[in-house]
This record gives structure tokens, C-alpha cells and sequence, in this order.
């Protein structure tokens, strides 16, 4: 992986581990725009009494929300009790709203009671378990809420006013335009009130005085920069991102709270280039055409702009040009981030992924030849849907397969969640393939789908039938799953050998495990032991075929699962049977059973293995196979 490369993923997780604490919250985050935007003063229905909600809301409930999500995301319900208390610290500690904070202190608070359940583990006498368990969260939580009061919160105060000195420092040296490099990302950390109330609004005062109007006003007022990422949602957004952002761009836009597209960016850092770049083109196109505000525009909507914009042609038209190039900018680059995600690749992507679910590339539950624990399907309950913040494709891969569900008579409940919330108890698991490592070490028990598409997967299908049919759903054997077979590599047209005739059955197996060797799969010494293991019992498994491999003493000599199929239209003799088809097999671990299921599968029909005979090239081999496959998953 090059460094460029790493570095993207790392700043990737990084928005993903912060989206995953706010994602959840979106609710309460329009609660407060729309309270906000209603009942201020300059609000749609200004209101003194009901004002008095924005203020303990933003400082209060919505960090304690942030800081209790991010602590139960790392330990469940307790982890998320002591988030919230050590949050409480860091939010009485601040003198701005604490989001950054309670991200800290959140997951902190999750991990150390999670490391202190750990060590106490099974040494609590029996009868004492709630009183330890309430007074070491208790503790745990008031010395977490002391240290967040005296050493977080300064700590987030000096990153305010040091941001707040950098944007004064540009102000004076005529670089205004770079500002935005301050102003953009210290307004999605949340430090937006510190830098336009407590340093452009005073300098910008006394400009106005002076001049009748400032640019300072407009630095970080303008909604042009956030829209310009809402819009882009909108357009090539995925999941629940797609579905709130029109509501919040009518907020942010026209009732003036930025704050309601911070998440959007969190949810993927590398927008902050959009908003940067977006921000430094309104604030050359605002220097350049002598715009500027007679006065704070607060709350930052287009309306409260446009209300103390100079009243002149000139003055409307620059300040408009500054909303409309920012806004732009940031849109376009915002869609080109965001098209060009991993989640969302290009054609050449989705159409490889369409193949291989068309190839039954996911079917692996239907293998009943893998060494596996099982359940009863009577017994399941639910089946949960994984992403990484539980409200994106894991809810529309949710709401398909709910309906597959009820279509089929099924008591059985389907939920989506985010792939660190999934309980230890799962029974059946679905996530995109990147995540199921994680979703296997979080439930280690239970049944894993990997899909490639949450929106059209064979996958889906297959498991209705076994659920309906009563029939035992297979659980991997998840000791070796590092070398789970795959597809990739292991069918290839080279190792499909058309029309050949062998004199005995030595000969072909012989010829087999050359090709095997020939492939990169196995060491020479590994044809020897698919000899001795046709001795010890007859590799040929009736409808005329034979599938020779190696005996457990070679397993060492395998290098990667691989097959080749060998087609003998005169057939050969094993041990009294006509032989047409030979599948030489070489698994790596237990990857050789997953070979055998496939070919079980295909093969269970005298129909296919006449097919396969009847094959005139290695493309005719693979289309039937994968066709038997498909119309079988």
C-alpha cells in the first residue's frame, strides 16, 4: 500500500469513527435547527420564551447524546453511561459547545470501563456483581468528568483562540482569502461562534464604522461553502446521508445553522477541501467586487445577508456573486469526492461486482460440505444488517430483505445497526465484505453474509429458501478464515483441459496435480499424496466423475486453493467406474470442502455432467457451472 494510499484510509476511518457518534444523533441536530431557526430573534417566528431552548440544548443535550453514543459504539450501555458522565466534565469546563470534547471523552469513557470489566472478570463474588458494577461506573465516570473539566476542556479553548489569532493574523497581512483555511475547519469542530463573534465581529464593527460596511462579516457567515456540500449529497449521496441532506441544506440555507451540515463532513474529512477551496473563491469574488455587510449576519442564512447588505445594486450583486462562486465551487468539488468514493466506484467496479454476484460468489450458505458448527433456522429471531454508521446501505439492504422476509411467511425480525453495535449474541449477520472482519470479532458465533451490493445480491434469496424450508443454515469455521476460499484465481481458463485421454487413472491423477503444480497452487511433492490418497479410498464419486486430491500429510504442500477440471469424453477406469470429468482439487487449510460443495452442487444432476462433457472450450466449462450454480442458489 503506498504511503499516499494509507494515509487516505487513516483519515477515512478517522471520519468514520466520528460520523458513527453523530450519525445517530441527526435527530436531535434538527430538533435544535429548527428551534433555532424559528424562535431567535431574527428567526421565522421570533419567540423570547422558546428561544431559551437553543442555547441548553446546543451545550448541553446534544454533546452529553455524542458523548453517550461514542461510549456505547466501544462497550455497549455502560461504556455509554460513563461516556455521558465524563462528557458533563468537559462540557461545564468550556465556554463554547463541546462536540469535539465529548468525542474524546465519549469513547474514552467506553474503553477504560470495558478494560476495568476485563480485569475484575470472574472475581467478584457471587451477590456482589450490581454493586461493583454501579460503583466502578460511578467512580470511573466523576474522576473521568474531573479530568475532562480541568485538562480537556483548556486544552479545546487554546485550539479555539489559536485559530481565532491565525484568521486576526490573515486579516492584518492582507491575505485574506487564506483565511478560510482557519475558518472552514474550525467551524465544522464546532468553533464557529468563537471565530465570528469573538474576532471578525468586533473587527469587522469597527471597519463598518469606518466604511460603512466589511467584508469580515462575511468570512464565516456565508452559507455558500456548506450548501455547496449538501447539494452534492443530494445529487451522488448514498443511504440516510442522501435522504436528510435536502431537509438540512433548507435549514442551513435559509434558517442560517451551519452547524446542521458539520456531520456531512465528518462523515468524510477530505470535504474539507471543498468548503477550504470553496470558502477562498467567495472571499476573492467578495475583496474583488467591494462586497461586504453593513452589520453581523446571524444566523448565517441567506435571508439575514441579504437583510444587511448595503442597499445598492453593487452591494447586492457582490455579495450574492460571493454565496453563488463559493457555493459552486465547493459543489463541484464536493461531487467529485464523493463520486469518486470508495463506496460509490466507477462502471468498470459495479459491473465486476454485478458478475460476481451473478456467479453465486457470495452463495456460500449453501455449502453443506464445510466443517462448521450449525443451527437450527427455527431458532433465529433476527438478522442484522451492518455499515459503519448503521444508516446508510445497511438500511436499505435492511428494508429488502424485510420485505423478502415477509413475503415468505417469516417470524423473523430485521434491523439494521452500525457494525460496532452489533451484539454478541447475533445469530445472522449481513455486511458489505471490507467489514466482515470486524462484524466476526464483535460476533464471533454467528452466521457471516458478506455482500458486495446491499441492493441486489443472490445472497438475499438463498437465505429465504434455507430459512423457509427449515433446512440448517451452515456456520464458517472461523479458526481459518484468514484463508477462506475465494473465487478469484481459483477457476482459470488455463487449468480447463478440453478433449484429453488418459490410460489409467494414475495417469490422470499424475496429470492433474502437475497442473495444480503448473498453477502456483501446490509444491511437487503434493502429487504424490493425491496418489496415496486414491488408494486409500477411491476419489470417484458417481454421475461419472472423480475429484483426486491430496491426503492430510500434504496439506503443508498447498500454496492456494485452486481446481482443475479435466474433460474425457472415452472416459477412464476408476476402479470399475467410467470417469468423464475429473476436478483435481488443492485446498489451502479447509479451503478445499468449499471446492468440493461447489462442484457437488453442479455435478448432483447427470444433466450437467453431460454438459460439461459435451463443452467445446473453457468458456462452455465455466458457463455451465456458473448457470448450475445460479440456478441452484
Amino acid at each position: 500500500m503506498s504511503g499516499g494510499t494509507g494515509i487516505k484510509l487513516k483519515v477515512q476511518k478517522f471520519g468514520n469513527a466520528l460520523s458513527s457518534m453523530i450519525l445517530p444523533n441527526i435527530g436531535a441536530f434538527l430538533a435544535w435547527g429548527l428551534i433555532t431557526a424559528l424562535f431567535i430573534p431574527t428567526g421565522w417566528l421570533p419567540n423570547k420564551a422558546l428561544a431559551e431552548l437553543v442555547g441548553p440544548t446546543v451545550t448541553y443535550l446534544l454533546p452529553i447524546l455524542i458523548g453517550y453514543t461514542g461510549g456505547k459504539i466501544v462497550y455497549g450501555h455502560r461504556g455509554g453511561l460513563v461516556g455521558a458522565i465524563a462528557t458533563s466534565g468537559v462540557i461545564i469546563g468550556a465556554n463554547i459547545p463541546m462536540f469535539l470534547g465529548a468525542m474524546i471523552m465519549g469513547p474514552l469513557g467506553g474503553y477504560l470501563i470495558k478494560k476495568f470489566d476485563k480485569i475484575i472478570e470472574g472475581k467478584i463474588k457471587t451477590g456482589f456483581e450490581m454493586l461493583v458494577d454501579n460503583f466502578s461506573a460511578g467512580i470511573l465516570g466523576a474522576l473521568l468528568s474531573i479530568g475532562a473539566f480541568l485538562g480537556v476542556s483548556p486544552v479545546v479553548d487554546l485550539v479555539s483562540a489559536g485559530l481565532a489569532s491565525g484568521v486576526e493574523w490573515l486579516v492584518h497581512a492582507g491575505l485574506l482569502p487564506l483565511a478560510s483555511l482557519f475558518i472552514e475547519p474550525g467551524k465544522v469542530l464546532f468553533l464557529n461562534n468563537a471565530i465570528n463573534h469573538g474576532v471578525l465581529t468586533p473587527i469587522g464593527i469597527e471597519q463598518a464604522r469606518q466604511y460603512g460596511k466589511s467584508v469580515l462579516f462575511l468570512l464565516e457567515a456565508n452559507p455558500g461553502p456548506g450548501m455547496g456540500v449538501l447539494l452534492a449529497y443530494c445529487f451522488f449521496g448514498k443511504g440516510n446521508a442522501k435522504k436528510t441532506a435536502p431537509g438540512a441544506a433548507i435549514i442551513h440555507f435559509f434558517g442560517g445553522i451551519h452547524e446542521i451540515y458539520f456531520p456531512y463532513i465528518l462523515m468524510k474529512p477530505f470535504l474539507f477541501v471543498a468548503t477550504i477551496l470553496g470558502g477562498m473563491s467567495g472571499v476573492f469574488t467578495l475583496v474583488a467586487l467591494k462586497g461586504g455587510l453593513v452589520g453581523p449576519a446571524s444566523p448565517g442564512s441567506i435571508l439575514a445577508v441579504l437583510a444587511v447588505t448595503p442597499k445598492s445594486f453593487s452591494g447586492f450583486a457582490a455579495n450574492i456573486a460571493d454565496v453563488l462562486v463559493s457555493l459552486t465551487v465547493s459543489f463541484v468539488i464536493s461531487s467529485l469526492i464523493l463520486k469518486t468514493d470508495k463506496a460509490g466506484n466507477e462502471d468498470l467496479d459495479e459491473a465486476t461486482r454485478k458478475m460476481e454476484s451473478m456467479k453465486g460468489k457470495q452463495s456460500r450458505i449453501s455449502s453443506v460440505l464445510t466443517e462448521a458448527q450449525s443451527f437450527d433456522p427455527k431458532a433465529i429471531k433476527k438478522i442484522i444488517f451492518a455499515c459503519d454508521a448503521g444508516m446508510g446501505s445497511s438500511a436499505m439492504g435492511a428494508s429488502l430483505l424485510r420485505k423478502k422476509v415477509k413475503a415468505a411467511g417469516l417470524a423473523i425480525d430485521v434491523t439494521n445497526i452500525a457494525v460496532s453495535s452489533i451484539p454478541s449474541d447475533a445469530q445472522i449477520v449481513v455486511t458489505q465484505s471490507e467489514l466482515t472482519p470486524r462484524a466476526r470479532d464483535k460476533a464471533p458465533n454467528a452466521y457471516h453474509v458478506s455482500v458486495d451490493n446491499f441492493l441486489s445480491s443472490p445472497a438475499y434469496d438463498l437465505l429465504i429458501n434455507q430459512l423457509k424450508n427449515s433446512v440448517k443454515v451452515e456456520v464458517e469455521d472461523h479458526s481459518n478464515r484468514e484463508e477462506a476460499f475465494e473465487d478469484e484465481g481459483v477457476l482459470r481458463d488455463e487449468n480447463i483441459f478440453i478433449s484429453r485421454s488418459f490410460a489409467s487413472k494414475e495417469e490422470v491423477i499424475r496429470f492433474a496435480g502437475q497442473a495444480l503444480v503448473d498453477g502456483g497452487y501446490v509444491l511437487p511433492s503434493y502429487i504424490d499424496g493425491m496418489i496415496e490418497r486414491d488408494k486409500e479410498m477411491s476419489t470417484y464419486m458417481g454421475n461419472e466423475i472423480a475429484i483426486p486430491h491430496g491426503t492430510e500429510n500434504v496439506k503443508k504442500e498447498v500454496l492456494a486453493s485452486g481446481v482443475v477440471i479435466i474433460q474425457i469424453p472415452d472416459g477412464v477406469d476408476f476402479d470399475g467406474n467410467k470417469v468423464r470429468l475429473v476436478f483435481g482439487i488443492a485446498g489451502k487449510n479447509n479451503g478445499h470442502l468449499a471446492l468440493l460443495s461447489k462442484i457437488a452442487v453442479v455435478c448432483a444432476e447427470i444433466g450437467n455432467v453431460e454438459k460439461l462433457v459435451q463443452a467445446k472450450s473453457a468458456q462452455d466449462i465455466k458457463a455451465v457451472i456458473n448457470g448450475a450454480i445460479a440456478q441452484n442458489a
